[in-house]
């Protein structure tokens, strides 16, 4: 049974997306505040978060860094501001996911079984034993599920390592946003295209020299991004 620690300084909030997860089979934990969020995380085996940004003590930005330091367990951050900015500042930050309140419980269900789904795929490559060599920079090691740049291992989040996983294993191919979309977070997620975005400038931060000119992961105008791994 998946574990999911709901953490919201609002109890109405907390309660009912509690009742909501219980009735749909998973294990959860709750928490009002950050400092109680950490120490329930670093004691339980959680699987996902579910995270408020404002809140006492310990703010949901600040616990999110503290929680990326050791684990990449998926957290989906809630909060009441809805506007792009503060949807991509929470991406960056390393959220798999954003859902301005007031939500739709139905929606947050969906997104958290997607992230899930998401999850155990990617722990599911672990059993292959399979190493490519993208060139003499890049090498992507689907044992450990890592990629590497110049030997050095880059610390990516569950999402990051899908995405470029997948523009990797298909190198030298135009792919739209929305396929992309469809290919990583798959049919049922609920985001937007503009997550795609802010995924491909973050990984070009981690894996190219000059992000600003990238020669590994490329736009190509009007049509989506290209991985060149020549």
């Amino acid at each position: 049974m998946d574990s999911i620690l709901i953490v919201d300084d609002d109890k109405e909030i907390v309660e009912l997306i509690d009742f909501y997860m219980k009735n749909n089979g998973y294990n959860t934990y709750t928490a009002f505040n950050g400092k109680d969020a950490l120490k329930i995380f670093e004691k339980e085996y959680i699987d996902i978060v579910i995270l408020d940004i404002m809140m006492p003590e310990l703010d949901g930005k600040e616990v999110l860094r503290k929680i990326r330091e050791k684990s990449n367990t998926p957290i989906i951050f809630l909060s009441a501001k809805g506007e792009d900015i503060d949807k991509i500042d929470g991406l960056f930050l390393g959220a798999d996911d954003y859902l301005a309140k007031p939500f739709n419980t139905l929606e947050l269900i969906a997104r958290v079984k997607a992230l899930l789904r998401r999850s155990t795929m990617t722990s599911s490559l672990k059993e292959e034993n399979n190493i490519e060599v993208i060139n003499k920079n890049l090498k992507l090691d689907e044992t450990t599920c890592k990629v590497y740049k110049k030997d050095v291992p880059l610390q990516l989040t569950s999402v990051e390592y899908k995405l470029i996983c997948f523009l990797m294993k298909n190198k030298n191919k135009v792919f739209t946003k929305g396929q992309l979309y469809e290919k990583v977070w798959g049919e049922s997620y609920l985001g937007d295209e503009k997550i795609i975005m802010v995924y491909i400038s973050k990984l070009r931060e981690k894996i190219e020299d000059n992000p600003k000119k990238p020669k590994y992961i490329k736009t190509v105008r009007g049509l989506g991004y290209i991985f060149e791994g020549n």
